[in-house]
């Protein structure tokens, strides 16, 4: 795994949201901060505390000019079922063959319950107006995601 580090550019994607629309990365730069953030697997207990918790910071992110793109391998019709049960507000990318998580270095050897396999990992990256990686988000809980992220956006913006 070669993971994006500060300073690297992000690659440009375009990946179908849970309305099955198409998003795409070139249309933020230079206009809003970008928080990307990969989770394993729709609806598990993890991813869904994780993005819950950015769903509930969505006014301050909002204030600090920046969205958020959460992506998985998931199939759109999950990601749909996601975002409706969780009231999630912002957009669920879906990642299948799981090009855009290789991109950034996301994409690994895994090992869970004595079992290897390929599979994200866990990391978000907040990528700036210039379209350069500003932070790598890789030491986290779940549960306090939402908190670190908001942390470091209110330090950058001072």
């Amino acid at each position: 795994m070669n993971t994006l580090n500060v300073g690297d550019t992000a690659p440009l994607f375009t990946l179908a949201n849970e309305n099955d629309e198409s998003v795409s990365l070139a249309d933020y730069i230079g206009k809003k901060q970008v928080l990307v953030y990969f989770y394993p697997k729709a609806m598990t207990p993890g991813c869904t505390v994780q993005a819950q918790g950015l769903r509930d910071i969505k006014a301050e992110l909002n204030e600090l000019n920046t969205v958020v793109f959460g992506i998985s391998p998931d199939e759109v019709k999950r990601l749909t079922k996601f975002c409706q049960r969780d009231e999630l507000n912002f957009s669920l990318l879906a990642d299948v063959d799981h090009q855009v998580a290789e991109q950034f270095g996301v994409w690994g050897l895994k090992k869970f319950m004595g079992r290897e396999y390929d599979g994200i990992h866990r990391l978000s990256f907040l990528i700036g107006l210039d379209g350069k990686i500003s932070h790598v988000f890789n030491k986290f809980k779940t549960k306090e995601h939402h908190d670190v992220v908001l942390a470091v956006l209110n330090e950058l913006s001072q």
